[in-house]
């Protein structure tokens, strides 16, 4: 169940990185909202899958959904470069979380 809660948290955090392009700096009342949503059960969740994932395994994996999520988002929805070399280091981003889990005892 941890990992479920950790994967979770991860695409919150990609709700909540997100979300902050969309706050215009914490003055547009609704995506501040959603933002501060996003926040509270990303840390909530990953705060519950400490309870038996090591801390190190856990942020990485964490903040490495929270990066490749983001950066999608950020091809598809705001026109950022698709180059090769980006995607190929979301592989190596994907590829190190895929890592950790594998070598987790």
């Amino acid at each position: 169940m941890s990992w479920f809660y950790l994967f979770i948290a991860g695409l919150f955090e990609v709700v909540w990185a997100v979300g902050l392009k969309y706050t215009d700096g914490f003055t547009k009342l609704y995506p501040s909202i959603i933002t501060i949503i996003g926040m509270i059960c990303s840390f909530l969740l990953l705060s519950l899958s400490l309870k038996n994932l090591p801390i190190g395994t856990a942020y990485a994996v964490w903040t490495g959904i929270g990066a490749v999520g983001t950066v999608i988002y950020g091809i598809i929805y705001f026109n950022e470069p698709a180059t090769a070399i980006r995607l190929f280091c979301i592989m190596l981003i994907i590829a190190a979380i895929l890592g950790l889990k594998i070598t987790h005892h």
